[in-house]
């Protein structure tokens, strides 16, 4: 006969597909399929092009909290999305839009990628933050490093909001590559001790600032959701800043020792009816 548990027991909190915290986000890839698309009339084609500008339109009701468009380079995709909402099923549903659209046969997906927005476990709380200054030699008694602390704690909720519930910036060009941490058993990340993975990252998020104001970054989780760990979005103010900033952080440990990288995919911002006539869809 089995007993109950002694003590009090908070309940179990109700089920649900939206994250208790963050939101959903897919980026997917598409192809233009240009004998499907010569296949189809002109009338359908014109059809098409208005469900998609509708469909895809960020300000309609009902779109995903963040809907972006962008042209791809290179043969790999056409069109990319980007798309975050709480309710996973408010992504799918777009995509089921445009695969039973008009044009549902000529958009043909070729990858996608599916995660959920962080807070990652490497960002230092403000106690964490004091502590690695008193390490770098920093006098807690000293107005600056009070200063320093202070400036952190009152920047961090904003950064974390930023993580977990992101804006997309007004730039330009928009990135996306998959990565993992190695698991070779000469450089194995999770063998590491926390310390040791939470003072590499920190080296690399330094690197990072440096870029400020060029280039945002939105670190997506999918262990246990896609084939990879994580996803990178960058968005840049210019191409170049995006092979800058890659280049640079490569060198840092955490991403020469430890990081392995899927393909990579380079866009450029485009609302849905530019892309379209962009990519030859109709007029």
């Amino acid at each position: 006969m089995s007993h109950a548990p002694h003590g009090h027991q908070a309940p179990l909190e109700e089920p649900s597909i939206r994250p208790n915290e963050g939101w959903h986000s897919l980026h997917i890839y598409y192809q233009v399929d240009q004998a499907a698309l010569n296949q189809l009339s002109p009338g359908s084609i014109a059809a098409g092009q208005e469900e998609l500008c509708q469909l895809l339109d960020p300000q309609r009701p009902g779109a995903p909290i963040r809907l972006q468009t962008s042209v791809i380079s290179g043969h790999r995709a056409d069109l990319g999305l980007i798309l975050m909402d709480p309710d996973p099923l408010v992504i799918d549903d777009v995509c089921q839009r445009i695969r039973s659209s008009s044009l549902g046969t000529v958009l043909k997906p070729t990858y996608s990628f599916v995660s959920i927005t962080e807070i990652s476990e490497y960002v230092p709380s403000v106690a964490q933050f004091a502590e690695k200054l008193q390490r770098e030699g920093a006098n807690p008694e000293e107005p600056m490093f009070q200063a320093r602390v202070k400036g952190y704690e009152q920047r961090l909720p904003m950064m974390n909001q930023q993580r977990i519930y992101p804006e997309i910036p007004d730039f330009p060009v928009v990135c996306f590559y998959p990565m993992n941490k190695i698991r070779h058993p000469q450089a194995n990340w999770f063998d590491l001790p926390f310390s040791v993975r939470a003072e590499l990252m920190a080296e690399h998020a330094t690197s990072g600032v440096k870029f400020a104001g060029k280039v945002s970054q939105v670190i997506t989780a999918s262990t246990g959701l896609d084939d990879w760990e994580w996803g990178v979005t960058l968005w840049a103010r210019n191409p170049q800043y995006i092979k800058d900033i890659v280049y640079t952080m490569r060198f840092d440990k955490a991403s020469a020792r430890y990081a392995e990288f899927g393909s990579f995919y380079v866009g450029y911002v485009l609302p849905i009816a530019e892309a379209l006539r962009h990519l030859r869809i109709g007029s």
